[in-house]
């Protein structure tokens, strides 16, 4: 059948927004439920169903903006705390793991451990800046774990660090807030829900393959959540806040689900 190639007009970005609810609504009685849900909907995927070209529509914009928040919503609802991300065997790491990010490699930014201090902000008892010395101390653990880019590839690593309910309860944060947000020294920022931050493979990573973590990877820090996409990952960290204030985040502003769940 060929697709219908009529424009929605104004007030038709509510229309689409309940339609898309209803084929949700749908779709949660039957066996695919949370295939169906985990995949969301898309501008595509939308075009499709309803049958219209709406990609150059102006209302449609924040029509996907309210799908994606209750895309969130529905991610949140069927994410799992005690539920574990494959692990693999060192055999398995990819090797070279790769670089990714916003800019070139040689532009990562070049961070002096002795001077570092990383900033704790928000809905916290204890707002001391940590050293690096501090967080070596900690308890560490590591993990063999994918990386999946939402470009579509993938790589298996081997990261160690800090377990980042660990740290968050060392800080005394407020484990009922809603949010925990990051700020990092390459403009980077981002920000995940506190159920994936308590999560026990979500670490504070510290090293990597055995090694101090890479400039590349993110040194001195990044944070490590093989349940989330690769950009929810940030690197280079340099402040943690607790919040119930939604604090979006560098991709999710330009229009990336911001649950972002792997």
């Amino acid at each position: 059948m060929q697709r219908q190639n009529n424009p929605l007009g104004p007030s038709d970005g509510q229309a689409l927004l309940k339609e898309a609810q209803r084929l949700l609504t749908q779709r949660l009685a039957g066996s695919s439920r949370r295939r169906f849900l985990r995949n969301g909907l898309t501008l595509g995927g939308i075009a499709m169903l309803t049958g219209c070209d709406i990609s150059a529509n102006s209302n449609v914009e924040q029509a996907l903006s309210q799908i994606s928040r209750f895309n969130d919503r529905v991610q949140g609802w069927l994410f799992n705390a005690d539920h574990l991300a494959p692990v693999y065997a060192e055999s398995m790491i990819t090797r070279p793991f790769p670089f990714n990010a916003f800019y070139a490699e040689q532009e990562a930014p070049e961070i002096d451990g002795n001077d570092y201090r990383l900033e704790v902000a928000g809905l916290v008892q204890n707002r001391q800046p940590w050293t690096l010395t501090q967080l070596h101390s900690m308890a560490h653990i590591s993990q063999v774990t994918r990386h999946i880019c939402v470009e579509g590839w993938s790589a298996i690593g081997k990261w160690g660090g800090v377990p980042f309910a660990a740290f968050l309860q060392a800080i005394g944060a407020d484990l009922g807030a809603r949010y925990v947000s990051f700020t990092c020294a390459d403009d980077y920022y981002t920000s995940i829900d506190m159920a994936t931050a308590l999560h026990p493979q979500t670490i504070l990573a510290l090293s990597y393959d055995g090694k101090t973590l890479p400039r590349k990877y993110g040194y001195p820090m990044k944070l490590r959540m093989p349940t989330k996409l690769g950009y929810k990952n940030p690197k280079h960290i340099q402040v943690i806040e607790i919040t119930n204030r939604f604090p979006g985040g560098y991709w999710e502003d330009q229009g990336y689900n911001w649950f972002g769940g792997s």
